[in-house]
């Protein structure tokens, strides 16, 4: 982090009017690491509110510190507007873009308080005052316990922050399957287990805690959604708005879905592809030398990692399919070639 002691003679100083904000439909790295920071920050005596541009996964609600989350787009737009402006410091965790926290991004950009970006995503925008980014982290809650260790608090770590860190850690290798699951990332996953994070419980609550609507969805999909094009070795699941009201889909009750489109033999590229009525989002997923943010740049007006990002249309989910299949012509020869690896990062 450049400017580091600038940084932490803040940190270290005067109480501080803190807002922690993530990106929109937060996942378990984007809570896991707000809260974790949160938590932390309480500790040193400052005044901390976290702040998510919309809902998030009811498998994350076990999480230290969620019920005091101001959710935005739940009618809490005047009040997050007033508690950016009133802010001294504005952490901005897992996005690089403000564009990725929809309407809150104004409130933030017109905040006179300092920006602390802390993400792992490729090509981050130049709205920060500080900035502890690296893509070489395998999620952002791995930047933040370097952050607090870096800063020597790291006795501040207690079981609530080692779980909701170790949570972020875990969901975005993969459960520690991706090729992202570097040396570090077990060292660190070490330490939040010396800390008290009981993973057991954590992976529980999070891989095993499913309705019986969203099991019921996910065989649907499987069984009547799934579309394999062997000739590029892609497999993608598109989804009406019709199918996720038939089964009472909920927020996170898609997140994973496209994993098991890649996990087929042979597949080196999986999307998902959901018509969310106010515009089609999709993942993308990939293993090998394939950039899924490059392709995700490129025609979906999307980004993220090499081999996981995600995209946005405008247009109806068909011709957004159609749109799919016809972008990946471009990319045959690269698609066809046989990964280095067999896991996402």
């Amino acid at each position: 982090m450049e400017k580091f002691q600038e940084f932490k003679s803040l940190i270290n100083g005067n109480p501080l009017k803190i807002v922690i904000t993530t990106h929109h439909k937060p996942d378990a790295d984007a809570l896991g690491s707000s809260l974790g920071l949160a938590s932390y920050l309480k500790a040193k005596g400052h005044n901390v509110i976290v702040i998510t541009p919309t809902d998030y996964p009811e498998f994350l609600y076990w999480m230290g510190g969620h019920k005091d989350v101001v959710i935005y787009n739940f009618g809490n737009e005047k009040k997050s507007e007033r508690l950016c402006n009133e802010a001294d410091l504005i952490f901005s965790l897992d996005y690089n873009n403000l564009s990725r926290i929809n309407e809150l991004g104004k409130a933030v950009a017109n905040s006179n308080a300092n920006k602390v970006l802390i993400d792992h995503h490729l090509d981050p925008d130049d709205f920060a005052d500080f900035e502890f980014w690296s893509v070489k982290a395998a999620a952002t809650a791995e930047l933040v316990y370097e952050l607090i260790v870096k800063l020597g608090d790291k006795s501040f770590i207690n079981r609530n922050i080692a779980e909701c860190l170790y949570a972020g850690i875990m969901t975005d290798t993969g459960g520690f399957r991706h090729s992202n699951t570097s040396k570090n990332v077990h060292l660190i996953t070490a330490e939040l287990i010396q800390a008290g994070a009981d993973v057991t419980k954590v992976s529980k609550l999070i891989y095993d805690n499913s309705s019986l609507e969203r099991l019921k969805f996910i065989g649907y999909a499987l069984s009547e959604k799934l579309q394999v094009l062997p000739e590029y070795r892609v497999a993608y699941f598109a989804i009406t708005a019709a199918e996720l009201k038939r089964f009472s889909s909920k927020t996170g009750d898609t997140e994973g879905l496209v994993n098991y489109a890649l996990s087929i033999k042979g597949i080196n590229m999986a999307a998902l592809i959901i018509d969310r009525t106010e515009a089609v989002k999709m993942s993308f997923r990939s293993i090998g030398n394939f950039s899924v943010n490059e392709f995700a740049q490129k025609h979906f007006n999307g980004g993220g990692h090499k081999n996981a990002a995600g995209g946005r249309s405008e247009e109806s989910l068909e011709t957004t399919v159609k749109k799919f299949e016809e972008a990946l012509k471009e990319y045959k020869d690269e698609l066809l070639e046989k990964p280095d690896v067999v896991s996402v990062s």
